[in-house]
């Protein structure tokens, strides 16, 4: 029984913050600041967990990474064209070349 209890405590504390906001509705408005803030939240949070991924190769932040190099070309490819599937294919043709590419200084 005491399984159970755990898993519907974490449920109500995970669930509760999310839906303050939903519960509340139009009665509290948050400023525009934060409105505005909040608009780069999943970028920042997507950042936050691929960020160490690429950087760090056995715990040790390493610029010669294959995977920095094919993060740059996914960066500039983005950047240069707003096609969905573009950015994934040549990022992933990047880490190809960069990883079994003979001769490259990583």
């Amino acid at each position: 029984m005491q399984p159970y209890l755990y898993f519907i405590a974490v449920g109500i504390a995970t669930t509760l913050p999310r839906s303050f906001f939903l519960l509340l509705g139009e009665r509290i408005r948050l400023p525009q600041q934060l409105m505005e803030a909040l608009r780069y939240a999943p970028a920042a949070a997507l950042s936050a967990l691929t960020m160490p991924d690429i950087f760090l190769e056995q715990d040790v932040i390493d610029i010669a990474n294959p995977k920095v190099w094919a993060s740059a070309v996914v960066l500039l490819t983005t950047l240069r064209c707003r096609n969905a599937w573009l950015p994934f294919i040549s990022g992933m043709l990047a880490l190809y070349i960069a990883s079994n590419w003979p001769g490259l200084p990583f």
